[in-house]
């Protein structure tokens, strides 16, 4: 084991002295310094200043060797050596007394008007003979460094106001990749390169769900890895992988699991970095990128965003003027396509918007695959919860990842993260010992509705208006087959909604007509028991009106379930008519769709309200209890208006689950936990609700 030990540590790389980059800055620090030392520093030497009682002392004693007047400013007062060892010389500043055969100074006198020093000088001396009188002596001296410095120090701050102003414009072209100089660097890559001993940690094994991504990405990977593998068969290096899917569904992760995976450069960038206010550095980034790339075969680059360089060319608002991206992106299509087939150069790309990237782009030979990261299912997402609850410290025994993942349908990855980290500040908040189940719940609440707003206040009637509003809601969604099963209604305001309906919609994969008329039934419910109970209607509809618009002009202009329209769809899924200033169909079209939008919205509403009509009975129960406990769930329906004769699509699929593997009709011992800590959370939940209402 020692030996095993020992092989490991010897494998790791020493860590080798880092050599230090140039920086500018270190000039400029030089120079200050410099400028701080010529005016603060005597480079001379320190001298003495003695004020003219001392320095008429010195003269009388008899041990001054010479007196220099330095530029008619300053006097310095030489000591013989052999008198500098007396007591009153204690102070002088240079023992030496010589230096290089010539006499030193010690002491200076600072001469404010040269008439009355002579004067002074010459009243001292008089009574000293004259043999034994020390000559004064006139020196000039000019300090040529300072005067060297002072002529070219103001040329120093221009150019350094130069060089920092366009080190600004050039968007830190000295950073990352660029290397110090700013402007001179302004055309290299600023793409961010991490080596086989990188520091990014993150693999595959932190990447929950996306099991299909996941292995055409590791096979791109191993390609890295192991070329022989596929070459000897004939087969070649694709050229580069696109991945697509809606935000937040782990794209970038995806490439950081690649950087850590692959151990080979891997070179990363946003489409952004490309583009600059030059004209051309685009396309020089461009060039220097995959001549990096080139010499560090094999690697990875991996661009995010590649939507902000590969929109398509002519879909531009600039109306055809000459743009920037479009010389980035004619330059990136050209180096895609002019490294050798084997160089061993991937490129991997994320975006949301594929529908606007240029045709050229995605053909065979640039980006080979097309990788889509979508929301993930339920069982992704119960993977996702799993990865993301091992950093909470505390968490309750009732905690199951299956069960989460049922409460969040369409979800992203993004999404999960968020909601478990809502839940820890949501328990820190409460003073909670643990994360508990309820505290997931409240987050779930608070990201797809907003924050509670418990002090808001409202009058009886508004609150009355607000709990039949919901009460219609719910009550059309528990009698219709295709509606979204209900998990709650509360009237407490949260976010910009003064009520709610909380549903658990139903992950199909395909939609009938039907389970979308019973949708905007059931939408339209809360303004039809306003028309029901109060023989008026209120603005707090307009949610619901937004919704079943966009649904009605859905199913007959993109779907084609109209009579009148027939069978076309005039969606565009390329999205290259989004700055077309005209619409796919005539005039006489449109209107055609208009009517059967208003007819089919208006046949909704009228079957809601017949509902309503025929059960008004339990509808003014459900809006009564609303109006006390402010938080109903589903079981207050069921013994309202009885059990729900239909079986929700993912019951059913649980049962046809459970007749492939009869092991599974058995629940397990956690899933009676499960079950039970539901039930008691709902318990707590109501009593908390009616201590509300008796408060």
């Amino acid at each position: 084991m020692e030996q095993k030990n020992k092989g490991k540590q010897n494998n790791k790389k020493p860590n080798l002295p880092v050599k230090p980059k140039f920086n500018i800055y270190w000039i400029y620090g030089g120079l200050f310094v410099l400028f701080l030392a010529m005016n603060f520093v005597n480079i001379g030497g320190d001298l003495k200043e003695i004020q003219w009682y001392k320095a008429e002392q010195i003269i009388k004693s008899g041990d001054l060797v010479k007196v220099t007047v330095v530029n008619r400013e300053t006097a310095e007062f030489s000591i013989k050596p052999e008198a500098l060892s007396k007591e009153e010389y204690k102070d002088a500043s240079n023992k030496k007394g010589e230096s290089f055969g010539i006499p030193s100074a010690q002491y200076y006198y600072t001469i404010l008007s040269m008439d009355d020093f002579i004067k002074k000088w010459d009243e001292v001396n008089k009574d000293i003979p004259q043999s034994d009188r020390v000559p004064l002596k006139n020196e000039k001296r000019e300090d040529v460094i300072g005067g060297l410095f002072w002529n070219i120090f103001p040329f120093l701050i221009i150019i350094a106001i130069w060089l920092f102003v366009f080190k600004r414009m050039s968007g830190g072209a000295g950073g990352a990749g660029g290397g110090a100089g700013g402007i001179f660097n302004i055309g290299k890559s600023k793409a961010k390169e991490f080596s086989k001993e990188s520091e990014v940690k993150v693999n595959f094994n932190d990447v929950a769900g996306l099991q299909e991504a996941k292995i055409e990405i590791k096979e791109i990977v191993d390609f890295l890895k192991k070329p022989d593998k596929y070459t000897k068969l004939g087969g070649k290096i694709p050229k580069g992988a696109l991945l697509v899917g809606p935000p937040g569904t782990g794209k970038t992760l995806l490439a950081k699991a690649v950087a850590g995976e692959a151990h080979v450069p891997f070179f990363s960038m946003s489409g952004s970095d490309f583009v600059e206010m030059f004209v051309g550095v685009g396309a020089s980034r461009v060039r220097d990128l995959f001549k990096k790339a080139k010499e560090k075969s094999p690697c990875i680059i991996f661009i995010d965003e590649i939507d902000a360089i590969g929109k398509a060319r002519g879909n531009n608002p600039n109306m055809g003027s000459n743009d920037e991206r479009e010389n980035t992106l004619n330059q990136l299509l050209t180096e895609m396509d002019g490294f050798g087939t084997n160089s061993g150069v991937i490129i991997l790309a994320a975006t949301n918007r594929a529908d606007i990237l240029d045709k050229a782009l995605l053909r065979a030979g640039r980006f080979d695959r097309q990788i889509h990261v979508e929301l993930p299912d339920i069982t992704e997402r119960q993977d996702i919860f799993k990865v993301h609850l091992k950093p909470l410290k505390f968490l309750a025994k009732d905690i199951n990842s299956d069960f989460l993942g049922k409460q969040t349908p369409g979800f992203s990855g993004a999404d999960i993260a968020n909601v478990c980290n809502e839940a820890a500040l949501i328990a820190a908040r409460q003073e909670h010992k643990e994360v508990m189940k309820q505290d997931f719940l409240d987050a779930i609440d608070r990201i797809v509705g907003g924050l509670e707003k418990k002090n808001k206040i409202i009058t009886r009637a508004e609150k009355k208006s607000i709990a039949y509003h919901e009460a219609g809601h719910a009550t059309i969604s528990w009698l219709l087959e295709y509606a979204n099963p209900l998990i709650k209604v509360t009237i407490i305001p949260r976010g910009k909604a003064l009520g709610a309906a909380w549903y658990l919609p139903e992950e199909r994969q395909i939609t009938t007509k039907e389970q979308i008329l019973d949708e905007m039934c059931a939408t339209l419910g809360g303004r039809a028991s306003e028309q029901v109970n109060f023989g008026r209607i209120s603005t707090g509809a307009l949610n619901d009106l937004e919704k079943v618009t966009k649904q009605a002009y859905a199913l007959i202009s993109y779907y084609g379930m109209s009579n009148k329209i027939g069978h076309l769809s005039y969606y565009d899924s390329s999205g290259q008519s989004q700055y077309n200033f005209s619409k796919p169909y005539s005039e006489k079209t449109a209107e055609i769709i208009d009517n059967e939008v208003k007819l089919m919205i208006d046949e909704q509403y009228k079957r809601a309200i017949e509902l309503l009509e025929n059960n008004k009975e339990g509808l003014i129960k459900l809006g009564k209890l609303l109006i006390e406990k402010e938080v109903i769930f589903a079981d207050d329906l069921e013994n309202i208006f009885g059990k729900r004769q239909w079986i929700a699509r993912a019951d059913e699929l649980e049962s046809e689950v459970q007749k492939i593997d009869p092991s599974l009709i058995k629940p397990t011992e956690e899933d009676k936990e499960t079950v039970d800590s539901i039930s008691e959370n709902k318990k707590e939940a109501e009593t908390k609700t009616e201590d509300q209402a008796e408060a």
